[in-house]
């Protein structure tokens, strides 16, 4: 039994790490592209370097929540894939070992002219000018608007196998990762937590489940176990 997550930022949201929606799309004041784009780095790099410390500054301080934890007893009960769109590492932190991350990490840097040559930064500040050991400028290991996605490949493979497809935390509006859906085959079934969707979903096998990650996740892996084989 193939069971594959796609988490978003809603996922995070419940352990208090914010979302890029929050005040009206602006991110901890910031438009989104300015700090979140090739451009914005072209234009200010020690503006988006200070941003991403804020970022991993508040990482350091929040915990996985239930919903986290409920996805390391599913792996425990399943083979369990988490594909997410979110740059932390709760999903390690709560105990998940099989995760892809579409968007990088906000926990690594990389450098700018070697994109394979990723590190290790934890939760502390980096400089702008920082250099990787090659002598090249170093920035944040994350997928900017603009930039391509280099796993959605893997993933998409991933989800064509799937036998159950849980979806949380993700509005479904950005791509390509909200184009996963549409790969599940015929026979999969697949959970959509959303507590903020009204409208239901025309798609085959769905099930929408109108609460939050960290209170529906743990019954609906309660529910998986039961029905187990």
């Amino acid at each position: 039994m193939n069971v594959v997550v796609l988490s978003g930022a809603g996922m995070s949201a419940e352990s208090g790490i914010k979302t890029f929606r929050d005040a009206g799309g602006l991110w901890e004041g910031h438009n989104v592209m300015d700090v979140a784009s090739p451009e914005g780095w072209a234009r200010n790099p020690e503006l988006v370097t200070e941003f991403y410390n804020q970022r991993r500054v508040q990482l350091g301080e929040v915990q996985p929540n239930a919903g986290h934890l409920a996805l390391k007893d599913l792996e425990e009960n399943f083979h369990t894939v988490i594909i997410t769109q979110n740059v932390d590492d709760l999903h390690e932190r709560a105990g998940s070992s099989n995760i892809i991350h579409l968007h990088g990490e906000l926990i690594k840097v990389r450098s700018t002219e070697f994109e394979h040559d990723i590190f290790e930064l934890g939760y502390q500040s980096m400089a702008y000018g920082d250099k990787c050991p090659k002598g090249t400028i170093l920035r944040p290991h994350i997928v900017w608007f603009g930039e391509e996605v280099p796993l959605i490949e893997t993933a998409i493979k991933l989800v064509e196998k799937a036998d159950i497809l849980i979806i949380v935390g993700t509005s479904l509006e950005v791509y390509p990762a909200a184009g996963l859906l549409y790969h599940a085959p015929r026979h999969c079934r697949i959970y959509l937590v959303d507590p903020n969707r009204h409208e239901d979903i025309s798609i085959r096998n769905l099930e929408l489940i109108r609460d939050t990650a960290a209170r529906a996740l743990p019954e609906l892996v309660r529910k998986l176990k039961m029905n187990k084989g």
